[in-house]
């Protein structure tokens, strides 16, 4: 089974692309900011109780301005392909700090 790392997950593209790939019969894996904010609502049906055998859907907290803790999931997802659809999405603060977008 092909596994996938989603960077971006929870936004419109990151969504669709999970759904896409799960229903192709990959084992997901999308990175998620910690948030104060829950915004997981493009994702929640897909959500698997991660306490649960042979789950296809599994989410990991990262920023993409934390290396380490990306190569870390990298390193323990050892997915087949990554999407790198995670971006700022602020147009001010993407022109403040392109780094993020």
């Amino acid at each position: 089974m092909k596994k996938a790392l989603i960077t971006g997950i929870t936004g419109q593209d990151g969504a669709y692309l999970a759904e896409l790939l799960l229903k192709k019969g990959y084992e997901v894996h999308g990175v998620k900011r910690r948030s104060s904010m829950f915004n997981t609502d493009r994702i929640d049906h897909l959500y698997q109780d991660p306490h649960e055998r042979d789950i296809k859907f599994k989410l990991h907290y990262g920023d993409l301005s934390d290396s380490t803790n990306l190569i870390r999931i990298v390193q323990e997802v050892k997915p087949d392909e990554i999407y790198n659809l995670g971006a700022m999405s602020h147009v001010k603060v993407s022109f403040d700090t392109p780094e993020y977008t």
